[in-house]
């Protein structure tokens, strides 16, 4: 009997049969055929091809299941990226869409044994962020394309930089407020003497004048006060001797406060500020960031290349890799003593040193001079201040 025709219902009940998904009881991984029913997958394995495809798969297995291992990850993280993008979404709500494809790679093929399994070891390789719930396993695709990390990496450069004048702002702010209060405390204060007499016969005079018949007893007193403010200040005029001594020590004190103040200024312009950038060539550190999942988290790598002060490229000491990292993705690594470090911030910047020992309680160390017009010096520094030299 021959075939069927293109339009007849026999051809049609077949196209229809064969186009959606079929049940997974009777699929062959290997040849990659579906069958469509129990007789028809009993035949299949009784065929040449599928022995021969036995065969081959026989001799290296490992070598077929890591490739449909790789064809599953890379399709599946594939159609999570163009799906939902960095979304956080459920696990099984991708792997239904992903097995509506008829020619998927079905997991029994794959290392994997199930959907959670893989779920986990793509959350242990850093592919994707998974977090357990009482609904089930959730997943989001961490986005590593360069363009994508380098719009973040200048987001949150500007968001640096904004709060950098703000805190400019408020520093001038404080050093304006500091200036104005040192100007009054400077300004010159009212010196009062004792009223005292230069000889016995000398007579005090008290020019009451015509208010003493006033009556009432709050006007007299207030008139006796005025006039022993007028003979107190007669005397006073009488004593230049006295008062021109009172004056000269004021101006001598004040004249060694601003001595004083001036020698302030001079060390506290020797002494060079903190910067808020330290990053350095040729020194080791540690990724303290879990963006780049657990592959590059607490690793180690050396900085190749600063850029713009608050970036560097780091090649990962154990894997080789080359990574773009902002200084807040970075620590310093204090080494073993004796070993040689680099100071990065401070008095002694970029000076190379001997790490003589840790003080644990006060979180820094001592170090030895190796360089610079101080060479053989001991000096403390924090741990933020130094780092290892690769």
């Amino acid at each position: 009997m021959g075939k069927a025709d293109f339009l007849s219902p026999k051809a049609i009940s077949n196209r229809i049969k064969s186009k959606g998904l079929q049940k997974l009881r009777w699929y062959c991984q290997m040849c990659q055929k579906q069958c469509r029913d129990e007789n028809g997958f009993k035949c299949h394995c009784m065929s040449e091809s599928h022995q021969r495809q036995l065969l081959l798969a026989s001799e290296s297995p490992h070598r077929f299941m890591d490739h449909f291992s790789n064809e599953f990850k890379r399709d599946f993280l594939e159609l999570l990226r163009r799906r939902f993008g960095t979304k956080r979404v459920h696990n099984n709500i991708v792997y239904n869409e992903y097995i509506s494809h008829r020619e998927h790679i079905h997991m029994n093929a794959t290392k994997w044994e199930t959907l959670t399994d893989f779920t986990k070891w793509l959350g242990r390789e850093g592919f994707c962020k998974v977090d357990e719930t009482p609904k089930g396993w959730y997943v989001q695709y961490i986005d590593r394309d360069p363009e994508t990390i380098r719009r973040q990496e200048e987001l949150e450069r500007k968001k640096k930089h904004e709060l950098d004048d703000e805190e400019r702002s408020a520093r001038l702010i404080e050093e304006q407020v500091r200036k104005g209060r040192e100007g009054k405390e400077t300004e010159e204060t009212p010196v009062f003497t004792e009223l005292k007499r230069e000889s016995e016969e000398e007579k005090v005079a008290f020019n009451l004048g015509a208010s003493s018949s006033i009556a009432g007893p709050s006007k007299s007193s207030a008139v006796l006060s005025g006039g022993a403010l007028k003979a107190a200040a007669s005397v006073k005029r009488k004593e230049p001797p006295s008062s021109s001594d009172s004056r000269g020590e004021r101006k001598k004190k004040s004249a060694l406060e601003e001595i004083i103040e001036m020698e302030e200024k001079k060390k506290k312009k020797q002494q060079p500020v903190k910067t808020d950038y330290w990053l350095q060539p040729n020194i080791v550190v540690k990724i303290v960031t879990k963006r780049l999942g657990e592959k590059y988290h607490k690793k180690k790598g050396v900085v190749m290349e600063v850029q713009d002060r608050y970036g560097a490229v780091v090649k990962m000491i154990d894997s080789g890799d080359k990574l773009k990292l902002d200084q807040n993705h970075v620590e310093t690594v204090i080494p073993a003593p004796g070993k040689r470090v680099l100071i990065l911030n401070g008095l002694h910047r970029d000076t190379e040193a001997v790490l003589e020992g840790i003080d644990e309680k006060n979180f820094s160390a001592t170090l030895t001079l190796d360089s610079g017009p101080q060479i053989g010096k001991r000096v403390d520094i924090a741990y933020e201040d130094f780092s290892k030299l690769a």
